[in-house]
């Protein structure tokens, strides 16, 4: 039976959209995220001290949460970022089918 609480969505963010693709290709490829999302966005943030605005991708992962140390792992590993956005959001609730899919498109149970 699938369990909406064994799911969650992880976004992270990259500086150019071949960085963004070739993150989401890593990411497929060691089946640690079912489907990927990428999405042209405008960041407004400080950082060191100052006010920055950057245009950026925005990564949005669908996987289970018991990936989730492995994915924030090659996120980190992978970016090019000093200290990389990685946030998991759990999902609390979903069409249990495309739950199903998740979990059928990623590594092990």
């Amino acid at each position: 039976m699938t369990n909406s609480t064994d799911y969650c969505l992880v976004i992270s963010t990259v500086d150019t959209p071949k960085k963004a693709r070739q993150l989401a290709n890593r990411i497929l490829q060691e089946k640690l995220g079912a489907c990927v999302q990428l999405s042209g966005i405008t960041s407004i943030y400080g950082w060191g001290g100052d006010l920055r605005e950057d245009e950026e991708v925005l990564i949005r992962i669908k996987t289970r949460r018991a990936l989730y140390p492995d994915l924030q792992d090659l996120i980190v590993r992978e970016h090019p970022y000093d200290v990389p956005q990685v946030v998991q959001i759990p999902i609390d609730n979903g069409l249990r089918s495309y739950l199903r899919w998740i979990g059928e498109n990623t590594r092990g149970k």
